[in-house]
């Protein structure tokens, strides 16, 4: 009989396992692994939003001593012109070359890493181990036991039965519980995929910068795309995605049509010309599904056994790390008994489904808006049919936002891992019309700005802080939700001091200044701010005029072909020009 049963020992199972003993170290934690590690598997190119889980987990400095390369973002040849653009998540230009292995701090609280997954899950399962988890490797879970909604036992393929209070699966796309469960899973038809992959040696790096920092490439090709990932001084993860109904017709196996791939792209071809393959090729379903529902009783899915993302965007491994560490935060508070059982379930229930799907979402719309798929239109075409889009940046933005802002990221502007700009700026970017500044941002051409709480009730979310959920008061109108922390207590505070945006733009500045920001980082916090003023007015928590006697605000977004993403607790974000007060009808 344990406390918390943990079914599947990959990133998932191991961050709730570690916080787990971290926060509550009287509770007997077992994490049962079919595999046995160091074994590799894809999903290696991180979201800045795991680094200050690994740093909670206190497994920071033993992964960043393994040296994988830091990730500041990604480069793109994507969209209708098919020329290269990148998406970064910290300024490039403002980047310090600094020794390694390197602190969390500074401009490493805005960096993600590309990890040799083989080397990484050993590092984390290890590590939670040391705290204190009963780790067992090579032990396949036969059958789950289940009486209504609540999983009574696992019984392991020796024939071992094994009770627990608490179940968490983190089996992947296999959901052992789910499945036990009867839990349905919505698949987006549009999205079923596969992906084609190896590994090669001495690959050369597309970039290169400072002391082992780089950019992931993503590569579109007619019938799919590639990602380039180096893992490391000489290993590289380069692989195919495809829609599986395309590669069914081409008639092709996953290994031609992985080298037709390469040869014809011409930039990795250029990268691994001198390269050796490791010959490890592998092919898999790639589609992007979401779990009817994900807690229940005594149980809680994690990562991809509670839904799956398309790996365009790279948020699989953040969606993982962060609904485990929820799922732990949540396990350690219902059994503390203080707060709403049924609430804490609701919560996290309804924070993570809504995040996956968001990320499903912008999924569709990057996929349908591509035409470099030049093989796939119909294809494309169905995706946005399905979505009721035109490939019109206003409504695509309509349709997007109505899997609400606030769902991820408390107390910042995120659409499902990425920041308001950044989504805005990826709509701008594949309109048909090209980057036109149609959508733009909310506060431009206003100066006056209100708060706008009628309708509204006083509510409470949950702030996940030091292993306690902690219920913070919010307001709620219909289906939208405004936390009073965070980026957005501090615009409701600012609001009910004053209207005036000269004097609102002011005074969050100043307290910016105040907070010990870096210099590479200022910027984005400001961008932070213009986001969430913008959700905010989206969702009317904010009323918007215009003084004519006073200057308007501008924003520019900048350069669509350069973008950042924001990530939980950093502030790294779109470098949006600093707003500028301009006289009305002056043309600019």
């Amino acid at each position: 009989m344990y406390d918390v049963v943990i079914v599947g020992g990959g990133p998932g199972g191991s961050t709730a396992a570690a916080l787990l003993r971290k926060y509550a170290p009287s509770l007997r934690v077992l994490v049962l692994e079919k595999e046995r590690f160091p074994r590799d598997h894809i999903g290696e190119s991180q979201l800045p939003s795991i680094s200050p889980i690994l740093d909670e987990m206190g497994v920071w400095d033993k992964v960043e001593a393994a040296g994988f390369p830091i990730k500041l973002g990604a480069s793109y040849t994507w969209g209708k012109d098919a020329d290269q653009w990148d998406f970064d998540f910290y300024p490039v230009e403002k980047w310090r070359d600094e020794p390694r292995p390197a602190r969390f701090e500074g401009q490493r609280k805005f960096t993600a890493f590309q990890v040799d997954r083989a080397i990484y899950d050993e590092i984390l399962i290890d590590h939670a181990a040391e705290l204190g988890a009963e780790v067992r490797e090579g032990t396949l879970v036969r059958d789950v036991e289940v009486d209504g909604d609540r999983v009574v036992a696992a019984t392991l393929d020796s024939g071992e039965r094994i009770s627990a209070r608490w179940f968490i699966d983190a089996s992947g796309n296999v959901g052992l519980i789910r499945r036990a469960l009867n839990i349905s899973v919505d698949v987006t038809e549009e999205l079923k995929n596969i992906a084609i992959w190896d590994y090669w040696q001495n690959a050369e790096w597309a970039d290169k910068i400072g002391v082992g920092g780089t950019r992931v490439q993503v590569r579109s090709l007619p019938y799919g795309w590639m990602w380039f990932i180096p893992l490391g001084p000489t290993r590289t993860s380069l692989g195919l995605i495809c829609p599986a109904e395309h590669f069914k017709k081409l008639g092709k196996t996953p290994e031609e049509l992985y080298l037709q791939a390469i040869s014809e792209q011409e930039q990795i071809a250029s990268l691994t010309a001198k390269a050796t393959r490791e010959m490890k090729l592998e092919a898999t379903k790639d589609w992007s599904q979401l779990a009817e529902r994900i807690v229940g009783e005594n149980w809680f899915l994690v990562g991809e056994a509670a839904g799956f993302a398309d790996p365009i965007l790279a948020a699989g491994m953040s969606l993982t790390h962060s609904s485990a560490r929820d799922a732990a935060y949540t396990i350690m508070e219902i059994d503390r008994g203080e707060l709403d059982g049924k609430w804490l379930r609701s919560r996290y229930n309804e924070r993570h489904r809504t995040n996956i799907e968001q990320h499903i979402r912008f999924g569709q719309y990057w996929y349908s808006a591509n035409g470099c798929f030049t093989d796939l239109q119909d294809h494309c075409r169905r995706i946005a049919g399905e979505a009721g889009l035109k490939l019109d940046p206003k409504k695509a933005w309509a349709w997007l936002a109505q899997g609400g802002f606030i769902s991820e990221s408390l107390g910042l502007p995120t659409f499902g891992s990425f920041d308001i700009a950044s989504a805005k700026q990826v709509l701008e970017r594949f309109d048909a019309g090209g980057p036109s500044r149609q959508v733009g941002t909310m506060v431009s051409g206003y100066n006056v700005f209100q708060l706008n709480l009628r309708g509204a009730v006083k509510g409470r979310v949950g702030h996940l802080v030091d292993g306690r959920i902690r219920p913070i008061e919010c307001w709620t109108r219909g289906e939208a939700t405004l936390p009073l922390v965070g980026i957005y207590g501090a615009v409701v505070d600012i609001l009910q001091r004053t209207s005036d945006a000269k004097e609102i733009f002011g005074m969050f500045t100043s307290l910016v200044g105040a907070s010990g920001t870096p210099d590479g980082a200022m910027g984005t916090r400001v961008s932070a701010f213009i986001s969430a003023l913008d959700v905010m007015i989206e969702q009317f928590w904010v009323t918007r005029s215009l003084d004519k006697k006073k200057p308007a605000v501008r924003i520019d977004l900048g350069d669509t072909r350069h973008m950042r993403t924001r990530e939980q607790g950093a502030a790294a974000g779109v470098s949006a020009g600093a707003p500028t007060a301009e006289t009305p009808g002056s043309g600019s």
